[in-house]
């Protein structure tokens, strides 16, 4: 049967796409230093993942198909309860997707993150194989040094022997609740999930004991513009964007349906859009790829890049009296055209006339060496930091480099930076590291 875009996009999709831009979610509470030291110190409280896009994989041929569009390992040896870190590229091995997958103790899969990508590849596969939207869930997350004790103390049970990406069920205030022990800010952290119906009851409990720890609430503004990068964590539309336009007819038609996934860029990279499409090896994520399975998609160009990967991923910190000559220049009268505003945030401003994502390039002797996303204020170091993709050749720490701040057409400077640790955050507490039985257990 010929498939047809119209009549496949299901419903579920278009409105929750629609829906995304307009999520009521709190932007700030008590600030963006305050809720972010308290990952570093005590803990936050964020929901904003209460916005991921759901979508559940199911049928005879779910690990055929996962194998297909993934360039993870094979799925037939993932056991139920586990979870991965799911990539989805094009045929030129530029990412589509990234996000989670797990397996649910029937043998299915649900997905965060990878829709709508995987929507449109499933509709596409001829396979035996389902796809469904989900909304019947809470997704809350909890970041910091105290993030265990707090857990523990508000379900009642022993989370020690969580390991790093391993789940455990457990209840709070009776209800069932799975934890993960994952998280974006690079500190010791947990994701929680539940049914949508006990949402704010679980969100109550959790706060409450928060509050006794001396936690904060977490904005959106937090999660989406502070804590990825001094993480080490790259994140979908803030450190790269996904090439839907150029990946295919069938898949660009299907972009364009959905909407919200085309929008302009900014930055001194902003005068060609590949500058925001990144391959695994681009970002240091090389060791998801599995090429000892068959055939999937963008296996040939992967291994031709495995052969001679050119770029990898660092942490820049950014000359401090280079920032303020840019942000001193917006106050020196109307003589003199300003440099593009830069804020010790990343937001609109910095993105310019309300791009989603700004990229500026990198130079050494100024040849271009990469890009530089994700510029932020690290307020426990107190450095202006980025995220940057650039040649491995240069990768080192301590290499002098140079950003070029400013789009096109406008005044530009040259922003003295360095190779700094990656990733930045690298304290006692790093999440992947930490010994959680240096935390008392419960009484």
């Amino acid at each position: 049967m010929k498939f047809n875009l119209d009549s496949a996009i299901m419903e579920g999709a278009f409105t929750f796409w629609k829906d995304f831009g307009g999520n009521i979610l709190p932007y700030e509470f008590t600030g963006p230093r305050d809720e972010f030291m308290a990952t570093r110190t005590t803990a936050s409280l964020g929901v904003f993942l209460n916005s991921s896009p759901i979508y559940d994989i199911s049928g005879k041929d779910a690990e055929k198909f996962l194998n297909k569009v993934c360039v993870n390992r094979d799925f037939n040896l993932m056991k139920p309860g586990g979870s991965r870190h799911g990539l989805i590229c094009n045929d030129k091995g530029q990412l589509l997707a990234s996000g989670v997958i797990l397996k649910k103790e029937n043998g299915d899969y649900r997905t965060y993150w990878l829709a709508p990508a995987i929507q449109y590849f499933l509709m596409t596969s001829g396979l035996d194989v389902k796809g469904e939207y989900l909304n019947d869930e809470y997704f809350y997350q909890l970041d910091g040094p105290k993030s265990l004790e707090i857990l523990e103390e508000a379900t009642e049970s022993d989370l020690h022997d969580l390991k790093f990406g391993q789940n455990k069920k457990v209840k709070i205030c009776g209800t069932d609740m799975i934890v993960y022990r994952l998280g974006m800010t690079g500190a010791l952290a947990y994701e929680v999930h539940g049914a949508a119906k006990n949402a704010e009851m679980a969100y109550k409990k959790l706060r409450e004991v928060l509050f006794k720890y001396g936690g904060k609430l977490q904005g959106a503004r937090n999660y989406v513009q502070i804590q990825h990068t001094p993480a080490g964590y790259p994140n979908q539309f803030q450190h790269f964007w996904y090439p839907f336009q150029s990946s295919g007819v069938g898949l660009a038609e299907f972009a364009e349906k959905i909407g919200g996934l085309n929008a302009p860029f900014a930055g001194s990279a902003s005068d060609n859009n590949e500058n925001f499409y990144s391959t695994p090896y681009d970002l240091g994520w090389e060791k998801l790829i599995s090429f000892n399975k068959d055939d999937f998609i963008g296996k040939e160009a992967l291994m031709e890049i495995a052969q001679k990967p050119s770029r990898t991923m660092v942490t820049l910190e950014w000359n401090a009296d280079d920032v303020a000559d840019v942000f001193a220049s917006q106050f020196r009268g109307t003589d003199v055209e300003p440099y593009e505003q830069i804020e010790h945030i990343s937001g609109l401003s910095d993105a310019s006339q309300g791009a989603a994502i700004r990229g500026d390039y990198v130079l050494v002797d100024d040849q271009k060496i990469g890009v530089a996303t994700g510029k932020t204020y690290s307020f426990y170091e107190q450095r202006m930091i980025s995220l940057a993709s650039i040649d491995q050749k240069y990768a080192k720490e301590g290499t002098v480099v140079v950003v070029l701040w400013g789009s096109p057409g406008t005044p530009q400077k040259k922003i003295r930076a360095k190779v700094a640790r990656f990733p930045y955050f690298n304290a006692e507490f790093r999440n992947e590291t930490f010994d959680v039985e240096k935390i008392p257990r419960r009484k």
